[in-house]
């Protein structure tokens, strides 16, 4: 969890906003449909070197945010969702690199979405918010770097969701980066994936409360995106990692052989599950949800391209490409296809498919071997450039 006294911390930090495309200026986005103004919640570690050559991008997953290390105040229980890879020491060591992370557009955590007071009407967009993809996403963070007069970064990362941005930026920028880390991702979504996500925007929809988006101002679609989390967070675990915690352990006090029926909480999995649910909803919009769980299904890299070699082949980055051995949501297959055109191309490329059983979440995970391999990359990319 960490402790905002721990030598490794990067202690208090403190959320910044930018905001640009203010009417009558609007951001046209990849739909053709364009938005503004737009909020984009970012923060930042370490400082930017005289040069500014040691900025670290680092893109969130479905659910994460800007938030990425550190605590916004001395009371917050738990720290930013990398902060086991952020900070002084750390893989990315912000006493050597200035690291960034940002919202996406369509989120809930101050950036631009569905939740927003649209200001042409004074209340929400709901489902009047523009569709969105992961290159509106890539667009709207080079617009902020391009603020903070950063021209080049020395390198991007990011998992799940977080590295399909990073492929996207290698591809949309690729003069941009002298490193990239993309872990545990996919140059497009599989059938398989594609219908986990579809299950869990159809819960949400069939809630009575969601009320075709609008429901800003009443009961919120709880129960529906509660249930889409529970079968979201079972794709991001794994068969063994279940059976290590939990098994087939009955919830203390009950027994299975009580002749009560309980269809609900009878096992410890169970009750794991329905917290997992029951405590997203605090956090997260719904509408939000069904929009980059969208923008992930429809992402494919081959976008505008002949095939996956065409659409990689300028690409200048070092880069280091990480499956998990557990992970059956984006299995290595996904990952030596793309590891396969980078080397076609003659992309100096690292490949690893790492072992360990806690399935696509693996890269959230304290491992000492992961982090070795993160830094001994980034070293690999200073030893490179000098």
């Amino acid at each position: 969890m960490g402790n905002i006294n721990d030598a490794g911390s990067i202690g208090i930090v403190k959320t910044k906003y930018f905001k640009f495309a203010e009417p009558p200026q609007e951001l046209i986005l990849s739909s053709g449909e364009k938005l503004g103004p737009i909020i984009v919640p970012y923060e930042t570690y370490g400082e930017l070197n005289k040069e500014k050559s040691n900025t670290i991008l680092i893109f969130h997953a479905l659910t994460g945010d800007a938030h990425a290390a550190g605590y916004n105040n001395p009371e917050e229980k738990k720290p930013g969702w990398w902060d086991l890879m952020i900070g002084p020491g750390k893989s990315f060591d912000t006493d050597k690199y200035f690291v960034i992370c940002s919202n996406v557009i369509g989120g809930c955590k101050g950036s631009t979405g569905p939740s927003s007071v649209d200001a042409r009407t004074g209340k929400p967009y709901g489902l009047t918010f523009p569709v969105i993809t992961i290159k509106d996403m890539i667009v709207l963070q080079k617009k902020l770097l391009d603020h903070l007069g950063i021209e080049t970064l020395f390198c991007v990362a990011g998992g799940s969701m977080g590295g399909m941005q990073a492929l996207q930026w290698l591809v949309s920028y690729p003069d941009m980066s002298k490193g990239a880390m993309l872990i545990a991702t996919s140059p497009t979504h599989t059938a398989q994936a594609i219908a986990f996500n579809s299950v869990w925007r159809y819960s949400i929809i069939q809630d009575p409360n969601w009320n075709n988006g609008n429901y800003y101002d009443t009961e919120k679609p709880d129960k529906g995106l509660s249930i889409a989390r529970m079968i979201g967070h079972i794709t991001y675990l794994s068969e063994e990692s279940m059976h290590e915690k939990f098994g087939r352990k009955i919830i203390s006090g009950k027994s299975a052989q009580s002749g009560i029926a309980d269809f609900t909480k009878e096992f410890e999995v169970e009750s794991y599950l329905q917290y997992q649910g029951e405590s997203f909803i605090k956090r997260f919009d719904a509408n939000s949800y069904l929009y980059i769980t969208k923008a992930i299904d429809d992402f494919n890299i081959t976008d505008g391209f002949e095939n996956l070699a065409d659409a990689l082949k300028d690409i200048k980055a070092k880069c280091f490409v990480i499956s998990f051995t557990s992970d059956w949501l984006y299995p290595q297959e996904q990952s030596i296809k793309i590891v396969k055109v980078l080397k076609i191309n003659g992309i100096e490329t690292t490949y690893t498919n790492f072992d360990s059983s806690y399935g696509h979440d693996s890269f959230l995970i304290d491992d000492v071997r992961l982090k070795n391999l993160f830094s001994g990359f980034l070293k690999s990319i200073k030893e490179q450039t000098l």
